[in-house]
């Protein structure tokens, strides 16, 4: 199934089904939020099922055209919302970047860090700033949705409790990172709302790109309409989704509705060519390509994001069509009257 939220409905959203190719839509009759489905996962989902059989045959009543504009996020607010940072070559690049070695504890543990997760930015919604001067990332991920998760659950639990994929732009405010991490206790202002993609999408649909525990596809980032990014999010990938979970169940349940992130997707690549222009496969954020600056030419030149600025990101398969959907958006400058 493909599973999208309508902005309608109250603040979770009208849950509709969107056919594979994207290119149609119609609400959901057996659920009318995706949290709803998700907490009742057993029973409601075969009958989702059903009527997403009935939109891909043309029998569905009520379909229209699928228009992402149109969408929340998929979970418009959620129970919880973790991300890792599963790809150890952007932590590395991080740290080298500032003369520092990698700890090898990083290898065995992942990083996770817990985000806000109360509201969420839709996929073609503007991204609010209030000063140019925080350093506006956009980081492309992928993520995955649970059902209940026991505490302490093993990877094996952790792998049976995925129920949906989906990509992700964590936004991060760079400049405003340092001063919070030096204080011990972690990110808060730095870490505005996410957004997610359109569709949500159950790993059944994926085909030999999910194997169970890492999605394999091209993630796209087009930065004010140049390709940035062609990153593969098979590859390099140290800790897997049921590893993530895991990790983040150890001391706790996880509720029906968590979300799971990747980190921003990396992959190694020679850094003298690592831009899209120069033969490499690009990067997934600002900061990375900052770093690999730093490095190899002794200062940043890509400058972060500002109020005019644009970021697409989207994953498609071998034949080149989207699967998620695109999230699409622009920056604008933060005003009250906008709030």
């Amino acid at each position: 199934m493909k599973l999208a939220s309508l902005r309608e409905g109250g603040r979770d959203g009208r849950l509709c089904l969107v056919s594979a190719d994207l290119t149609r839509a119609v609400r959901a009759h057996a659920a009318s939020t995706l949290q709803q489905l998700l907490d009742n996962w057993a029973e409601l989902a075969p009958l989702l099922r059903e009527e997403a059989r009935a939109l891909e045959a043309g029998r569905a009543p009520g379909a229209f055209p699928f228009d992402p504009t149109a969408c929340a996020s998929p979970l418009p607010r959620a129970y919880q919302w973790a991300d890792g940072s599963a790809y150890l070559n952007h932590v590395e690049l991080v740290r080298r970047a500032r003369g520092a070695e990698m700890p090898p504890s990083f290898l065995t543990d992942p990083l996770m860090y817990q985000g806000g997760s109360d509201g969420f930015l839709g996929p073609c919604e503007p991204i609010p700033l209030i000063d140019e001067g925080f350093g506006l990332d956009f980081e492309a991920e992928v993520a995955v949705v649970t059902d209940d998760v026991p505490m302490a659950a093993t990877v094996e639990e952790a792998a049976a409790a995925i129920r949906l994929l989906l990509l992700v732009n964590d936004v991060s405010l760079r400049n405003l990172i340092p001063a919070e991490l030096a204080k011990g206790f972690g990110f808060f202002q730095s870490k505005p709302a996410s957004a997610f993609s359109p569709v949500a999408v159950t790993p059944d649909e994926l085909g030999p790109m999910w194997d169970g525990a890492k999605l394999h596809g091209r993630l796209l980032c087009t930065l004010d309409g140049k390709l940035f990014g062609r990153v593969e999010s098979g590859r390099d990938m140290q800790f897997s989704f049921p590893e993530l979970i895991a990790h983040a169940a150890r001391t706790r349940t996880l509720a029906a509705g968590s979300i799971i992130g990747s980190g921003t997707v990396s992959n190694r690549q020679p850094l003298e060519t690592a831009e899209v222009e120069r033969g490499g496969v690009g990067f997934a954020c600002i900061a990375e390509a900052r770093m690999v600056e730093t490095i190899r030419d002794g200062r940043p030149s890509t400058p972060f994001m500002r109020p005019g600025s644009t970021i697409r990101i989207e994953m498609v398969d071998a034949e080149g069509r989207s699967i998620f959907g695109a999230i699409d958006q622009k920056v604008v400058a933060w005003s009250r009257s906008r709030a």
